[in-house]
């Protein structure tokens, strides 16, 4: 009800919601997301709303009230916020959760890509000729003309790029996880 009021009282008034945003020294998303019903003002920002728009805080939240009522309104009014309020903290409190296990799964998997990679790398590595001659190992060297042919830093960057793709994805699941903390350290 209070987002559709603002959204009707805005148009009223022939106000776009850039200049609505502006007369609040807020920014045009808050104003749409409240607008959409995504997020609902505090009590200080209705009061301020009412203001902009040229109206009565009743009448921005649909209701109409007699004038010995007015500081039962004041109480109730509050009441109807201070839910509002609760209700989006829940809503906020619910998407940090999901963004944290996302985060969290996008982390494990990207570490076990990571170990696997390594582990791989490092298998190579050991399959050195370590004097035992019983294990014969051969290399083949690419030639040009009558030189051996160099291998290119952008040859081992190509076959590097798994592991930088995965080192890259941990450390942004790692700073998700930082972001989505219920106290956020950043």
């Amino acid at each position: 009800m209070l987002n559709e009021n603002i959204k009707a009282l805005r148009n009223v008034k022939g106000l776009s919601q850039e200049e609505l945003a502006i007369k609040l020294n807020v920014v045009r998303q808050t104003v749409s997301k409240w607008e959409k019903g995504l997020s609902v003002p505090d009590a200080e920002m209705v009061i301020q709303i009412a203001e902009a728009l040229e109206t009565t805080v009743n009448v921005l939240l649909g209701e109409e009230i007699p004038d010995s009522e007015k500081s039962d309104y004041f109480k109730t009014l509050a009441a109807k916020l201070e839910v509002l309020n609760e209700q989006h903290s829940k809503q906020n409190e619910y998407r940090r959760k999901i963004w944290r296990v996302v985060f969290t799964v996008v982390l494990v998997v990207s570490a076990i890509a990571l170990i696997r990679y390594l582990l791989f790398f490092s298998s190579i590595y050991l399959m050195k000729n370590t004097g035992d001659t019983s294990v014969s190992t051969s290399v083949t060297v690419i030639s040009g003309g009558d030189a051996p042919a160099y291998i290119s830093f952008w040859y081992y960057l190509s076959v590097l790029k798994p592991v930088l793709v995965s080192v890259l994805v941990a450390l942004i699941s790692i700073v998700g996880l930082c972001r989505t903390q219920k106290n956020n350290i950043w």
